[in-house]
């Protein structure tokens, strides 16, 4: 057998060695004194919704105002994401689940650090997003931005919907590729039916219930 081949069982060996040798950091401050100093409880708001639907829209307002209050908040967008994290990825069904898996990932080191993370992401499966929920535990909190396609093809700020109705893009959620809306999300907002500023409110309510901290 030639020097440069290892035998299959010693190179298992080595890879459950490496996963056996990685473990979680046990950091020396606590959830609680996270909260405690920034005033609010951590988290993860995953909005999902068709493109042109508003997620990214309520997600910057949303960032804004309670940046103002002086909450640590930030928004990850499906973009900007895509232009570097998820740079390598495409939009088949494997690579959205990989998109997916890694901002959940980090949605989630964000929320462990006391932020409440708010995502504006298609994510179009619910076995993706319910991947996140079973990450993430308690912090996820799933808000279904909920248009209809026709109006969001109506607004198609990128217009994105004509490019795929021309078939310039492949894949694209709604047209060539499915959507599936959550069945039971945490919080339900109807672009549709709503104004952006009743939109905000309805979120800026659900945030005071559940991420308001007292001791």
């Amino acid at each position: 057998m030639s020097s440069s081949v290892w035998p299959i069982t010693f190179i298992i060996f080595i890879i459950d060695m490496k996963s056996s040798n990685i473990q979680h950091t046990k950091h020396l401050v606590s959830p609680f004194d996270r909260c405690l100093k920034n005033g609010h409880r951590n988290g993860i708001l995953w909005f999902t919704g068709l493109s042109g639907s508003g997620k990214t829209t309520l997600a910057l307002e949303l960032e804004r105002i309670l940046f103002q209050k002086g909450w640590y908040t930030f928004v990850l967008d499906g973009d900007n994401i895509r232009h570097g994290l998820c740079a390598d990825l495409g939009f088949s069904a494997a690579d959205r689940a990989e998109n997916i898996r890694r901002i959940g990932e980090v949605a989630k080191l964000f929320a462990d650090s006391g932020c409440l993370v708010i995502t504006a992401f298609i994510s179009p499966y619910r076995k993706d997003r319910e991947q996140i929920r079973i990450l993430s535990g308690d912090l996820f909190h799933e808000v279904y931005i909920a248009t209809p396609m026709e109006i969001c093809e109506q607004r198609d700020p990128k217009g994105l919907y004509a490019k795929a109705r021309r078939g310039e893009i492949e894949s694209f959620t709604g047209i060539s590729a499915p959507y599936e809306p959550p069945r039971t999300p945490d919080l339900l907002v109807e672009t549709s039916e709503l104004s952006i500023e009743a939109s905000l409110q309805q979120l800026l309510e659900y945030v005071g219930k559940k991420f308001t901290f007292t001791q």
